[in-house]
């Protein structure tokens, strides 16, 4: 009888519940040199113990020791005259039972005796043994691609037979599988080589996924796409989007376990390996194993699942203890499973070995969220393989020239970090580099061609460090033309820096400005008696809300919180919709007091200008939470760019859809009305001008260029730069467009405080004291009302801003109203 090992076939062999088994490991010495040792001492094996009918050898390892000379001395390896220790470990079943210690016995001096053979020699220098009780399978009802099957109850060892369902003269076999590892038994894989299916993986579509049944849908999609790939090079398209449709299923119904997830895994890699066309699929992909890496259930800190060309690595940290992590893969062919390591500490160094590399930085502590010990995961995927990664736009001469490696903490990523403690990533090259070759560090956003994903370099420093090793440290920062970056296409690392520069400090001067405009208009009731001043005031707090929230947003999204973010996304999503409806607003009643003079009465009209100043974008918020909470978040995160680890986070609006619909368009509707607005008051004003006496003129056209910059800013006009950032000239309108947008609150401030007379007049008398106070008020009262008894109500002035001159048309209003 053949020695049964691990790649042996197995006969089925009749088994009695008195049958023993023995667990054992020996040592020996092998002197000779025969260049296959381990085949040998199977061999001799072979002939000691299986030469016995009522013995079964199972399950033989065999592991090398060091070499030795004839003296014990250990030296390097010779072809002749040299002695090498094997240890082997197996386990013994002897039929029908039988005495315990006599059959210890037994095996000890059948394997005590030296074996000699030609000028071979194997001495056992170690004999241990245990008696091991295996359990049996209990029965199993199975349901595969070859129809349905149950195995009845079976010994150790023992192999089932059932015939095929299709064709029926096959059969099935199935084995009882005693595991050297632990000595426990399990069911092995159904052999199903001789039957044909009777399902296809079209049929998946018509199976419901539950968390009873998940285990055996997947190994339903292994089975499926073995025999598909036995069959053919690749996973036709169709086929392909139901296999991961299903494994998302899985994922989101069943407890990701251990097992479960390496045979997901398995199922990823065979098509990795395979010739199909993954790049449909690849952000389906990417997510998924995102999220069975993040939710996956394991007993200890870390756990490692590999397959051919894919590894991931997940570990559980405790944050007041965490002092970096370095993860490292060494992939010798896309055939083989990846070996991959967690080091517990932050490498900065190189490791020449490792073909890829990541270091987290023990500053990461502040992702990390506080008293959640064992609860914050921290995975690391590597890709052997390009093709998830597969960019329509790169260049025919640009090629990826690594593997490819991630890292993620509790499904977010990694930013703000100081430029000493960025992480580190350093991989190998698949080819060493040329002297003509121009090596470029990029990151996967998924936001590129569509939401399909492409390659981009934004944020990220490159540090060649030889001709066969990169490093990269990357970051990225957000600057506010991202509110309306229409092509949402990345831009240069130079041009973001500046950008975000102009960006803080634009906003930062702009809310300090909005701040004193509103204070000014809130301290003094005689400026906020008329409406202009009322819309001005509710304009400047949406303004005043849109820049603080910009400000702060990276700052909230930097700690990682789901629902954080969402509701940051959306706070910033209402104050641009909201200042952009007030700018709407404003046009409007410009309208009703310089052209509509006659004949305009609005009932409540304030309080109806706040119900839509305020209200509309309420509205279309709260449709987008209840439609897709998920469209808000982080626009980086959840790309492929964010699986870098380098890219800053902020949270606004990820789904372009969205965005396109409840941003572009709507702004683009304001804007359209607010231009043809604007066209009109100026031909008003136009019309206005040969009233005036010839003296004034030079003053009168100083004044209106003056109303006209007021009336750009207050519209909003400037934000049309935002529609034309594409093509050569785009970078260049993104400066002026984040220039003029951000310092809005500061041209506010300065037309409609600094510039106009009755505001510093205010002021003036609010800082001096006494008398003089007293009387410049009371002068300065009856100055006013004089002038509003003389003013002309049918011809408006423009010697002041327009702002001040709708207030002529709301007296007459009034007037109209008392009448």
């Amino acid at each position: 009888m053949v020695l049964t090992t691990e790649s042996n076939s197995i006969r089925v062999v009749p088994m009695v519940a008195a049958d023993l088994f023995l667990r054992v490991r020996i040592q020996v010495d092998f002197t000779g040199n025969a260049m296959k040792p381990k085949e040998i001492i199977e061999q001799w094996l072979n002939e000691e113990l299986v030469a016995n009918t009522s013995l079964r050898v199972w399950n033989l390892v065999i592991v090398e020791s060091a070499w030795r000379d004839a003296q014990g001395f250990d030296v390097q390896m010779h072809f002749y005259d040299w002695l090498k220790e094997y240890t082997c470990d197996f386990h013994i079943q002897r039929l029908y039972g039988g005495n315990v210690e006599q059959f210890k016995d037994f095996i000890n001096a059948t394997l005590s005796s030296q074996y000699e053979n030609d000028s071979t020699v194997i001495q056992t220098t170690n004999i241990s043994m245990k008696q091991i009780f295996p359990q049996n399978c209990l029965e199993d009802f199975a349901t595969t691609i070859y129809g349905e099957y149950f195995w009845p109850e079976s010994f150790p060892q023992e192999i089932q037979e059932m015939g095929c369902r299709k064709p029926s003269s096959h059969r099935a076999h199935r084995l009882c599988k005693l595991h050297i590892e632990n000595d426990t038994t399990t069911w092995d894989h159904p052999d199903m080589s001789e039957c044909e299916p009777i399902v296809s993986i079209s049929d998946l579509d018509n199976i419901t996924v539950t968390t009873d049944n998940a285990a055996e849908v997947v190994d339903m999609i292994q089975d499926l796409i073995n025999v598909t790939l036995g069959n053919s090079t690749q996973i036709p398209s169709a086929e392909l989007n139901t296999v991961v449709d299903k494994l998302n299923q899985v994922v989101n119904v069943a407890t990701v376990t251990p097992a479960l997830g390496g045979d997901i895994v398995k199922v990823f890699s065979n098509i990795l390996l395979s010739d199909t066309d993954v790049a449909p699929v690849a952000v389906s992909i990417l997510d998924l194993t995102d999220t069975m890496g993040n939710t996956m259930a394991f007993l200890g800190e870390s756990l490692s699942l590999t397959a051919p060309s894919l590894a991931l690595s997940m570990i559980n940290v405790d944050p007041k203890g965490f002092n970096g992590l370095t993860f490292t893969a060494d992939s010798v062919s896309s055939s083989q499973n990846p070996n991959v390591s967690v080091i517990p500490s932050f490498e900065s160094k190189p490791i020449p070995e490792a073909n890829a590399t990541i270091s987290l930085p023990s500053s990461l502590h502040n992702f990390l969220p506080p008293g959640q010990k064992n609860k914050t995961r921290i995975q690391f995927q590597f890709f052997g393989t390009q093709d998830l990664f597969q960019d329509l736009q790169t260049p025919n001469a640009t090629t990826v020239n690594s593997y490819i490696v991630s890292a993620t903490i509790n499904g977010s990523h990694i930013s703000n970090l100081a430029n000493d403690e960025r992480v580190a990533i350093t991989l190998r090259h698949l080819k060493a580099k040329q002297p003509n070759h121009k090596l470029l560090c990029v990151f996967w956003d998924f936001q590129e061609n569509g939401g399909q994903g492409g390659w981009s370099g934004a944020g990220c420093e490159t540090r060649i460090l030889s001709p066969v090793q990169t490093q990269c440290l990357c970051e990225h920062l957000t600057h506010f033309a991202v509110l309306l970056d229409v092509s949402r296409d990345p831009i240069s690392e130079v041009d973001s820096q500046m950008l975000t520069i102009i960006s803080y400090v634009g906003c930062g001067l702009s809310s300090i400005f909005l701040g004193i405009t509103l204070l000014t208009y809130l301290a003094f009731p005689k400026l906020r008696c008329d409406n202009p001043s009322k819309i001005l005031i509710n304009l400047s707090a949406a303004l005043l809300g849109l820049n603080m929230l910009f400000l702060v947003d990276s700052w909230l999204a930097s700690f990682s919180n789901y629902s954080l973010c969402i509701v940051t996304a959306a706070a910033l999503h209402y104050f641009l919709l909201a200042s952009f409806s007030w700018m709407a607003l404003e046009a409007i009643h410009m309208y009703f007091a310089l052209v509509k003079i006659f004949n305009t009465y609005v009932p409540a009209y304030i309080f109806k200008f706040c119900a839509m100043g305020w209200g509309v974008p309420l509205v279309i918020i709260s449709l987008v939470l209840l439609i897709d909470k998920d469209a808000y978040g982080n626009i980086l995160s959840s790309t492929a760019a964010a699986r870098t680890n380098s890219v800053d986070q902020f949270c606004w609006l990820q789904d372009n859809a969205v965005f396109y619909a409840t941003v572009v368009a709507f702004v683009l509707l304001v804007l359209l009305a607010n231009m043809s607005m604007f066209v009109v008051v100026l031909l008003q004003i136009r019309k206005m001008g040969p009233n005036k006496k010839e003296g004034s003129n030079s003053r009168s056209t100083l004044q209106n260029m003056r109303a006209v910059a007021s009336l750009t800013i207050l519209l909003g006009l400037t934000w049309v730069t935002g529609f034309f950032t594409f093509g050569p000239g785009r970078v260049v309108l993104m400066y002026l467009f984040t220039i003029f947008n951000t310092l809005q609150g500061f041209f506010v401030f300065l037309f409609h405080c600094l510039m106009k007379e009755n505001v510093r007049k205010q002021w003036n008398m609010q800082l001096r004291c006494g008398a003089q106070k007293s009387s410049e008020h009371s002068g300065w009262s009856k100055k006013i009302s004089g002038q509003g008894k003389k003013e002309n109500l049918l011809k408006p002035s423009v010697n002041t801003s327009v702002l001040s001159n709708t207030s002529e048309s709301e007296a007459r209003v009034e007037s109209r109203k008392g009448a």
